[in-house]
């Protein structure tokens, strides 16, 4: 599932923009960090224990840690395309050590076939403009039997902003983002097993429009598509997409900020193809098929 052209992320200035939030991105990460508690949890449940673990778009490092937590006897990997990010991570450290560190993107992983067992990836996947072609990177690095689960963002999210920008332009001022059965049609054409994917909403609140700008600037999460307004934004549509928004104000006088989260999980096949060829793991050679 490829983007199309007017809703391409121009990596460059998401890098950039990621790369100028590091150092401010957990003071407003309040979303992001109760979305990894959740996935996190979910492990409880699941039977799997990796050797190698990979966290995609791992930010200051937070999930990161507690991925080496919970597979104390794994290698934990933090992968970010922002190197800044990164540094945050080797700040966190602590009793556990460091985890690894490679600055790369999810599109283009900088790794070897079948060398991980696990990658988890938290808010991230909404940053790639072929989801299918990252879903096929991953499972080429992951082992047999290996295990993805990740989340990311639906076309809700944000909705009122991108409801109120339109009453004023025509530009994209808001990313545009996957549907869940979009998402799941990516993970069966690349080739992944079992795939599932759920959906779950949650809603941040605001006093004023300015402090919900003020926050996804922060975040490095600001509106990086291609077809973006170029320029500064005139101080006459700031005010009048404010405006537009007062029509969501709720009954305890706060703002709503919607996010449709998209989580999903899938496994590495035990037999793939490569280039027509069904290739079967030398150790499963001879045992009974589950």
């Amino acid at each position: 599932m490829d983007r199309d052209r007017s809703g391409r992320i121009d990596k460059r200035q998401a890098r950039v923009a990621f790369s100028r939030a590091a150092s401010h991105y957990d003071e407003v990460a309040e979303l992001q960090r109760e979305i990894g508690r959740r996935m996190l949890q979910r492990l409880s449940y699941i039977r799997h224990q990796p050797k190698v673990v990979l966290d995609v778009g791992a930010g200051t490092g937070e999930a990161t840690l507690a991925l080496k937590k919970h597979y104390r006897k794994a290698r934990t990997i933090a992968l970010d395309f922002a190197m800044p990010m990164l540094h945050q991570v080797r700040k966190r450290g602590g009793w556990l050590g460091r985890p690894s560190c490679v600055c790369g993107d999810a599109e283009q992983l900088p790794l070897a076939d079948q060398s991980v067992d696990m990658i988890f990836s938290n808010a991230a996947l909404q940053w790639c403009n072929d989801l299918q072609a990252t879903f096929r990177e991953f499972l080429r690095v992951l082992r047999p039997n290996g295990m993805l689960l990740f989340s990311t963002f639906g076309p809700d999210t944000l909705q009122e902003l991108r409801a109120s920008w339109s009453k004023v332009d025509g530009h994209s001022h808001v990313s545009p983002f996957p549907d869940m059965h979009d998402v799941g049609d990516a993970m069966v054409r690349a080739g992944l097993a079992e795939p599932v994917v759920d959906v779950d909403r949650l809603r941040l609140t605001y006093d004023e429009v300015s402090s919900l700008m003020r926050d996804l600037k922060t975040l490095g999460a600001h509106n990086v598509t291609s077809n973006r307004p170029r320029g500064l934004t005139g101080k006459g549509r700031l005010r009048a997409m404010c405006e537009a928004y007062e029509a969501f104000r709720m009954d305890d006088n706060k703002l709503p900020a919607s996010y449709e989260v998209v989580y999903g999980h899938a496994w590495a096949p035990k037999q793939r193809q490569v280039d027509g060829v069904t290739c079967i793991p030398v150790d499963q050679i001879g045992r009974e098929r589950a």
